[in-house]
């Protein structure tokens, strides 16, 4: 199906592996000519690669080699044999360029022929709007909200949908424009406002324009999308064509990526994309509700809708130089797990409050379900743990980072991910949800709603889970720098257990489903640390130890570049207790001048090699002191090394004691399964096992309280010293279109001499 009126972009594996100039959005470099001995026509798709092309439309480029006698007018352009020639011309830039219109689904062949006889073809692989293109078998039951009754200036009307993946007849467009006195309103370009009302916006190239954003709102992968821009100076109403950019657009887009963990099957808002730093500097800005979180927690559909919005944006507004994010908790998330699975995505990223994927995280949410019923059920014993105890088995730093109330912190929010009956958002409202008495509804939990990744673990037809807690044994470090005694430790061991698939406690411990932890590190669920290292990031850490997005997330995803590089170079946190002053400014301009250094330079280093070569001195580790009114770049006072202390002051005294750090103490406390024993990268979803070991405790334990534990551990305990269970390296470019597991696409496709088949 032909998208209406505009299309999108991904990119090009090669391309973005050598480097992040020449347009993240496309194959063809700078659009020179090619270098003498190639062949002797190169075909390419633009701003994604030729086999994940969507919508029917593409946007190509063809080169001839340097020194070539063969005239541009001498080409023709042959799509699946159907003479396309009059779509291409060399364009104001100089470069042959031409969009396609009306691929097959499938495969397609574009060939160049010349007048004398020279030929070169592309395979070019185009999936449908609605998708999928690499995330594989959709989800049931999808409900569309395209057609709006009562239509606002934030939700606009898109029409019926055509189809049940809520395509639409074409996008919409609305407007806003920002006033003199620094607020956004709605612009209608029928009755515009006076010219003194509108506010000028200066774009980082020195352009000044009205500051008047166009806003395009469409579906592509069966969500809705926003795309905001700076309107056409000449035209705040007109579009523009993919060849030539007006001056209000830099060339450079910035997603913003949104919260949560939900699992609609509704359709929902894209999120604000009147982001007015961004805007202001020129940049368009783009979002969808498939990469809202808190409407589809799916890191795979969301990559997907990158990759096609971004094809589609390269289609119809030009090609992309370089793409920054932003988005806290579940926007975190994103941005890790994209640039770690799919590198050359996103160049910069701008995580805020937290989290490094969701299940490395999601297994903390499962810990801190069960450590509450225990200490739940020890209190009603009568034999309560105090909460310096509970805080030193939890690695944080008090009970309530994982006891706190509902939608806060984490027990209570653990039958969110884990029970079906209880679910969430959409999902959770719809009339058919499983229950134990209707096993055939839809299951919201979190596997489930990314069963296309796992697979089904049975005849059941339930999502594999990697949840697994065999081996693990809490309150390690706690045991053995006494801070709980034996007996707690053995007790806490023995009744802490795990949940069964449908969420419900169970003593036995929880494992993995055959397969299901491998999965999750060998399709990138786990963000691995080799391609986070060729990325910029500016790392948000708002100073937080009492609730679930605490510090030590944003040191995980350190530890784990480390580990990889041997450095983390490219990786900066910035800490602050209270919002630093243009804090938002401060943080985009300085990644948008690093990633304007790093497009600059042409010399021979890698990317990664250039982004460290190319970091701007404000790009340092630092500390905002409220107390002082500024940055303070000591590590020592910040607390920002891979290993950062969790020394704090303690504030009550006897079972009332509580860590409470004073204002010059900036500590990083733990998680669950650090304090358990494993390393600072905490990246571990199955650990492997060894037997149980009277030497890797500090304290005795007396014979009938051994005998105890061992009966807990039949198997062993987790052996840190080796890599978890399937615990490797996952290969970029990852698709489940064949099926759950993933398979790399390999290298993106080619043009190749002759016709093709």
């Amino acid at each position: 199906m032909k998208r209406a009126s505009f299309a999108l972009t991904g990119i090009s594996l090669a391309a973005v592996l050598a480097g992040c100039g020449g347009g993240d959005g496309g194959t063809s470099g700078d659009g020179g000519p090619m270098a003498p001995g190639e062949p002797s026509l190169q075909v390419s798709v633009l701003g994604n690669r030729a086999d994940l092309v969507s919508g029917g439309q593409a946007l190509v480029e063809v080169k001839v080699p340097e020194g070539s006698s063969t005239r541009f007018e001498q080409i023709r352009m042959l799509l699946n044999g159907k003479d396309v020639t009059s779509a291409f011309a060399v364009r104001e830039n100089g470069r042959y360029m031409g969009r396609l219109e009306g691929l097959a689904d499938g495969d397609n062949t574009l060939v160049a022929r010349t007048d004398d006889g020279a030929t070169a073809h592309l395979a070019i692989n185009n999936h449908p709007n609605g998708g999928p293109v690499i995330s594989g078998a959709q989800v049931g039951y999808w409900e569309c909200t395209t057609k709006v009754a009562a239509p606002t200036p934030t939700n606009p009307d898109l029409g019926a949908p055509l189809d049940e993946q809520c395509n639409i007849a074409a996008p919409v467009f609305r407007y806003q424009y920002r006033t003199t006195a620094g607020r956004f309103a709605v612009y209608d370009p029928a009755n515009p406002p006076a010219s003194s009302e509108i506010a000028s916006a200066t774009t980082d190239e020195g352009k000044t324009v009205p500051y008047i954003v166009r806003i395009e709102r469409g579906v592509v992968n069966r969500g809705k999308y926003d795309i905001a821009y700076l309107a056409n100076p000449a035209d705040p109403a007109k579009g523009w064509t993919p060849y030539a950019r007006p001056a209000s657009w830099n060339g450079k887009l910035h997603w913003k990526f949104g919260s949560g963990c939900e699992y609609s099957r509704t359709q929902g808002n894209p999120g604000n994309v009147l982001d007015d730093v961004a805007l202001s500097r020129g940049f368009m800005v783009a979002s969808s509700e498939m990469t809202q979180y808190g409407t589809h927690c799916n890191d795979i559909t969301s990559a997907e809708t990158v990759i096609m919005l971004k094809e589609y944006i390269t289609e119809n507004y030009g090609e992309i130089r370089y793409t920054m994010a932003d988005g806290d908790s579940g926007g975190a998330h994103q941005q890790h797990l994209h640039a770690s699975n799919y590198p050359g995505l996103l160049q910069g990223l701008l995580p805020g409050q937290g989290w490094q994927d969701t299940w490395t995280t999601g297994r903390e949410f499962a810990d801190c379900g069960l450590l509450k019923r225990f200490y739940d059920a020890r209190k009603t014993a009568g034999l309560p743990f105090t909460i310096m105890e509970k805080a030193h088995i939890n690695g944080h730093v008090y009970d309530q980072v994982c006891e706190g109330p509902a939608n806060t912190n984490m027990a209570s929010r653990t039958p969110y991910y884990l029970d079906p009956a209880v679910g969430g958002g959409g999902c959770g409202t719809h009339w058919n949800v499983w229950s134990a008495g209707n096993t055939t509804g839809i299951r919201c939990t979190l596997q489930d709603f990314n069963i296309a990744v796992f697979g089904p673990r049975d005849a059941t037809g339930y999502a594999k889970t990697p949840i697994d807690n065999i081996g693990i044994l809490y309150g390690l470090k706690a045991v053995n720098t006494g801070k709980v005694s034996p007996e707690q430790f053995v007790m806490l061991n023995e009744q802490v257990g795990g949940y069964d698939i449908n969420g419900q406690w169970q003593a036995a411990r929880m494992a993995a489903d055959p397969g299901a932890a491998e999965i999750a590190h060998q399709s990138g669920r786990v963000v691995h640390g080799r391609f986070l290292g060729d990325v910029a990031i500016i790392q948000s850490i708002n100073f937080n130890v009492r609730e679930e997005h605490y510090d030590f997330r944003g040191y995980v995803i350190r530890n784990r570049i480390l580990r990889e590089h041997g450095d983390y170079a490219n990786h900066v946190i910035w800490r602050y207790k209270s919002t630093p002053p243009d804090y938002a400014a401060r943080r985009f301009d300085a990644m948008n001048e690093w990633l304007g250094k790093v497009e600059a330079d042409t010399s021979g280093k890698t990317l990664r090699e250039k982004i460290i070569a190319n970091k701007p001195a404000i790009a340092a580790d630092a500390c905002w002191r409220a107390d002082a009114a500024t940055w303070s770049t000591d590590p020592d006072y910040c607390n920002t090394g891979a290993d950062p202390t969790s020394a704090s002051s303690v504030a009550g005294s006897g079972a009332m004691a509580v860590y409470s750090p004073e204002v010059d103490e900036w500590p990083v406390f733990r998680d669950t399964r650090v304090a358990a024993g494993e390393g600072l990268a905490s990246d571990i979803m199955k650990c492997a096992l060894k037997p149980l070991a009277r030497a890797d405790f500090a304290v005795a334990f007396s014979g009938s309280q051994w005998a105890r534990l061992q009966a807990v551990f039949p198997r062993g305990v987790c052996d840190y010293g080796k890599p978890g269970v399937g615990q490797v390296a996952p290969e970029p470019w990852q698709s489940f279109i064949d099926g759950p597991g993933g398979k790399p696409l390999g290298a993106a496709p080619a043009s190749e001499a002759g016709e093709g088949a």
